[in-house]
């Protein structure tokens, strides 16, 4: 056995050619990871919301967010007036 094989570092190009690949029309569609800060409470809804629907909370959680996107909703924010402190 030589380096290459033991190591797993064949080049790929050796064996296949994409040359005439195509570009993945679905690039725009994969979602992005990112780091956010969300209360435990709100994150509990979720869970219990993902156990009783079978459908994993991180993916609830972004389909309430896109919804909200798609409708360009707008959270509704009233903030006590200074003197009320």
């Amino acid at each position: 056995m030589n380096e290459k094989t033991i190591t797993g570092e064949d080049n790929m190009r050796d064996h296949y050619d994409f040359s005439k690949s195509i570009k993945n029309p679905y690039t725009k569609k994969l979602k992005k990871q990112i780091t956010i800060r969300i209360e435990s409470e709100t994150i509990e809804y979720f869970k219990k919301l993902a156990e009783e629907t079978d459908i994993p909370y991180q993916k609830l959680i972004n389909l309430f967010l896109r919804d909200c996107a798609q409708k360009e909703l707008k959270p509704s924010i009233k903030w006590p007036h200074p003197s009320a402190r």
